[in-house]
């Protein structure tokens, strides 16, 4: 077990204080190495180290996803874009200098993730980045539920630990509601579209329920916003008359697509809806959703807080907040003391388990 430090960028400032914490609590030390990017009144900025990381085992936290800082930049406010976060993290990984035995980045959100596959002549950005930060001397990068798992194939020869968070999910869903029935006749898992097919099959299979899957309709002979546009939603499984049914998806970006599935299953006689996304980035703010709620579309939405979370969010009377923090000190000590990551990338036993306590047997 060697030497651990942690640095938290402004971005993840908060969350890593609190896993510094949990971490002391289970070890007695603080391992928080302070840090800062200070910004020159041109916009550019330099990354300073506060404290020595000479052979110390070093995880870097990083939220790319938070929009809620700013910088000055020529007498204007300027809000931080995932650009300039990924930016300050590789000024991070270059203070530390090649003096780090060696150097976690603890990424929740894959930055340029949704960028991860070339369909005409465009930037393949996720793979750039993965490539660059093997380059700067990272030898693993945990992330969570990403878009596209087989990014890892961009850097064979370093750690790309991808998390699930299904264990927190399914805890947080049977904590919160003590009537649900897990069988095939009474619960469904849905996939939005095909990417989440994967994740649904993950869980519906440790549950032991059938799934549904929505296909997304594209006009292929349009771009608009750099995509095609979609047409509409087509769902593909079986009668779901009276059941409870849980969308999982890795992510909620404005939305609309989350909400037409999810009036599909209402129409289609669908008796409670959750929602279960990794990354709740709500970014064209929360009014659609409001309404949808009111009209009975949904029930709950479970998202964690492994990227920033607006205030108005946390207040909302159909929003429940999975935390993560205790999860990430867990991989952090588990990954400093050598032990194998299996039971944490996947945890499917204790997921049973926790089905088997919850039925009674």
């Amino acid at each position: 077990m060697d030497k651990m430090g942690i640095i938290a960028l402004e971005s993840a400032q908060k969350g890593g204080q609190r896993v510094c914490r949990i971490l002391q609590e289970w070890r007695g030390e603080d391992y928080l190495i302070p840090c800062e990017c200070p910004r020159f009144n041109s916009g550019e900025a330099k990354g300073i180290i506060k404290e020595s990381v000479r052979d110390k085992d070093i995880y870097i936290l990083v939220d790319v996803c938070n929009n809620s800082l700013t910088y000055k930049m020529d007498g204007s406010a300027n809000r931080m874009s995932p650009d300039d976060h990924y930016q300050d993290l590789k000024r991070i990984i270059s203070a530390c200098a090649g003096r780090a035995s060696r150097i976690t980045v603890i990424m929740p959100f894959l930055y340029e993730s949704r960028q991860h596959r070339k369909t005409m002549r465009e930037s393949l950005d996720c793979a750039v980045m993965l490539q660059e930060l093997a380059a700067m001397g990272v030898q693993y990068i945990v992330t969570f539920d990403a878009h596209d798992p087989r990014m890892q194939n961009v850097v064979p020869l370093k750690g790309l630990e991808n998390i699930s968070p299904a264990l927190q999910f399914t805890q947080a869903l049977l904590t919160e509601y003590e009537d649900i029935r897990i069988d095939g006749e009474h619960l469904m898992f849905i996939a939005p579209d095909e990417g989440a097919t994967e994740r649904v099959v993950f869980l519906a299979s440790i549950f032991g329920v059938n799934i549904g899957m929505f296909y997304k309709r594209r006009d292929y002979t349009r771009i608009v916003d750099g995509r095609n546009p979609i047409i509409a939603h087509d769902f593909c499984g079986g009668d779901i008359t009276g059941m409870d049914v849980i969308v999982v998806d890795d992510m909620i970006d404005s939305g609309g697509s989350m909400l037409d599935v999810t009036r599909q299953l209402k129409s289609r006689g669908a008796k409670r809806i959750f929602i279960f996304s990794t990354f709740g980035l709500f970014s064209k703010g929360f009014d659609q959703f409001d309404r949808a709620y009111e009209e009975g579309a949904f029930d709950r939405i479970f998202t964690t807080n492994l990227v920033h979370q607006k205030e108005a969010l946390l207040q909302k009377e159909y929003y429940f907040s999975v935390n993560m923090e205790r999860y990430i000190a867990a991989i952090i000590d588990t990954m400093n003391r050598g032990e194998s990551m299996q039971e944490i990338t996947r945890p499917a036993h204790r997921i049973q388990e926790m089905i088997r306590l919850y039925k009674g047997q």
